[in-house]
């Protein structure tokens, strides 16, 4: 058959270059990346027979083969699995088809740690890239359980690779490294050694479910050739007894299952006995995945029925909010069959979602009272996922909110959780306050926060998006409300009281007619002018109705294409502020007059950008802000 040549894609050629360039000192993992791969493909072989029982396939012996050739210097790594298509292979091979491609090849150069040099490579399933890190040059032999016609694909890792069609290819697949000189300077082994390569599997993969077999050195006998010897011992890492399996064993497993190079923050280990058993070995990572909040990262766990694989993303075992939990769930009384639609409706996977999301939440809780640095770590990767829980599972708020922690005026650095916050509270203080905005700084230097700082009352500083819903949700903790500092009237006078409604019913009568005024003219942006309890330092503030939307969470409807109506805001005045006082002054004495007008416009203007707003025509307020400083000359 005709040999076609093509290009490699951008990324891949440059993903290439690192791999063949590698300054990496730990080679090794090229092996666990292409045994990993193995695995992978008998998984989904075994899947296939059992959906489709005609498929024309050998399942009777699914096994990974290692062959070393010294004298041609090259090492095999044979699967008898699903294999791949000629199109599969250009494809797959051929191109990197995973959006964070840019990002991976960005770390893969910034990273100079010692874990860095783990690799990174898994995490992006270009695993079988690391091959060039060894190799001079990659064969690939394959041919899909089913078809007649196999795909071999050869590349030196120069910018092209070749294609081309075999009649006698075995199910499965094969790939042949032409591996570079040893150069032990370099930390480049030798691996057509058989005790390195059986070091490598005892480390890496000693726990892949399917054998790995490789045919030891002079063993050969008069009836013919030696029998192949199994090289990793295949036992379920989650159905050992805990102190059968040291740590490193199930960070091993965690690196296998959650493609990441560093180690897990948290290992987390279930039995459950009884009418319905079943064992899971969860983990926490350290790191958040890039594309933690796209719509296309895969979240679930690992399924087993019986120690045999059923699907490698179940979803329907935790809910979304724990999308970054890695790990195993092996059930003993499900059907090999079950598919996503029955999952979704199974008495017995609730149960277990139910019991495996406690399980999670009581492990953070634990990291939050026994090792707080930890539990920081987890909380800065994954608070923000965490909080989406306080919105979709009622059930489990009350254990989301105990594990939550959030900033706060009480400290600069410091995290609080809502106890601890409700411990602090002054007395006569029956709310719990917060303020939502972008950034610590923002929320900080809002005219918000002026009276609470003034009166020393702690509130809660939220920079997510998922805050502005969540509060709303939740609505109060302990009996306290839960009360932005930025919607409906503010009353912080406590124990003076009857000394500030007096003066504020003074005030009031004083400034009517230009509240009046004021809500007249500005009309078409706001809904009401009043004067303002929460201001010390600035002229003006707007703020929410009690009951409105934020402009922020209108914005986050708008964005997710939910069309809801903009809400009129409300216009608060300082009448302790000079402007405010000259203003009305001024009123009292020329009434309607244009420059008023103006002012009250450029008043209006100023509180919007003071909470990190726009000003509905950005145009018009900078001329009239520009004219009112050229007469002010």
């Amino acid at each position: 058959m005709p040999t076609e040549t093509f290009e490699f894609q951008v990324e891949a050629r440059q993903l290439l270059q690192l791999m063949i360039h590698s300054v990496y000192s730990n080679k090794d993992v090229f092996l666990r990346e292409l045994v990993s791969n193995a695995s992978d493909a008998l998984d989904k072989l075994r899947l296939e027979k059992l959906k489709d029982d005609s498929l024309d396939a050998d399942v009777s012996d699914l096994h990974i083969e290692l062959d070393i050739d010294k004298d041609a210097r090259t090492l095999t790594v044979r699967d008898n699995g699903i294999g791949m298509s000629y199109d599969e292979v250009g494809q797959l091979i051929g191109t990197i088809a995973n959006s964070g491609t840019a990002r991976f090849l960005e770390e893969l150069r910034e990273s100079k740690d010692a874990a860095g040099e783990e690799g990174l490579i898994g995490q992006f399933g270009v695993g079988f890239y690391s091959g060039f890190m060894v190799a001079d040059e990659v064969t690939l032999v394959t041919r899909r359980a089913g078809e007649k016609q196999g795909t071999r694909w050869t590349s030196r890792g120069e910018g092209t690779y070749t294609l081309t069609t075999v009649e006698d290819a075995p199910q499965g697949t094969s790939v042949t490294l032409h591996l570079k000189p040893a150069d032990p300077e370099n930390q480049l082994h030798d691996y057509t050694s058989p005790w390195k390569v059986r070091e490598i599997v005892k480390r890496y993969s000693d726990f892949i479910a399917w054998p790995i077999r490789m045919t030891p050195e002079g063993t050969a006998t008069d009836e013919g050739a030696p029998e192949p010897e199994t090289l990793n011992s295949m036992k379920a890492l989650w159905a050992r007894p805990r102190d059968q399996v040291s740590d490193d064993e199930y960070h091993e497993l965690y690196k296998h299952i959650g493609h990441d190079w560093r180690d897990p923050l948290e290992t987390i280990r279930l039995q459950a006995e009884g009418t319905f058993e079943y064992q899971a070995l969860l983990f926490l990572p350290a790191h958040a995945p890039h594309d933690l909040f796209t719509r296309d990262f895969r979240r679930g766990v690992q399924l087993y029925v019986k120690r045999v694989f059923i699907m490698d993303d179940c979803e329907a075992l935790l809910p979304p909010y724990l999308r970054f939990v890695k790990g195993v769930v092996d059930a003993a009384d499900l059907s090999l069959n079950v598919s996503r639609e029955i999952l979704q409706q199974d008495r017995h996977i609730e149960m277990m979602r139910r019991r495996l999301t406690k399980k999670v939440l009581s492990t953070v809780k634990d990291l939050m009272a026994e090792e707080s640095d930890r539990y920081a770590t987890f909380w800065r990767e994954f608070g923000t996922v965490l909080k989406e829980g306080l919105v979709t599972d009622a059930e489990n708020r009350d254990a989301l909110l105990a594990v939550s922690s959030f900033a706060s005026t009480h400290h600069d650095t410091e995290p609080t959780t809502l106890k601890q916050y409700v411990e602090r509270m002054k007395d006569g203080q029956d709310d719990i306050y917060y303020l939502t905005g972008e950034s610590r700084q923002s929320i900080e230097n809002s005219p918000h926060m002026e009276a609470f700082r003034a009166r020393g009352i702690e509130v809660l500083l939220l920079t997510d998006p998922v805050d502005e819903v969540w509060v709303d949700a939740v609505g109060e903790f302990e009996g306290k409300k839960l009360r932005s500092v930025a919607k409906g009237e503010i009353d912080l006078d406590g124990e003076d009281a009857k000394t500030a409604e007096s003066e504020r019913e003074k005030q009031s009568e004083e400034y009517a007619g230009l509240l009046d005024w004021m809500g007249k003219h500005l009309a078409d942006d706001i809904k009401e002018v009043r004067l303002s309890s929460r201001l010390t330092v600035s002229p003006a503030c707007v703020v929410s109705d009690a009951n409105d939307l934020t402009p922020a969470l209108e914005n986050m409807y708008r964005a997710m294409g939910q069309e809801v109506p903009t809400a009129k805001r409300i216009l608060e005045l300082n009448p302790g502020h000079a402007l405010v006082k000259g203003l009305n002054q001024a009123y009292t004495e020329r009434g309607e007059a244009p420059e008023l007008a103006e002012t009250a416009e450029l008043l209006h203007g100023l509180a919007v950008l003071a909470e990190g707003g726009q000003p509905k025509e950005p145009a018009r307020f900078v001329k009239l802000m520009a004219d009112r400083l050229e007469r002010a000359l």
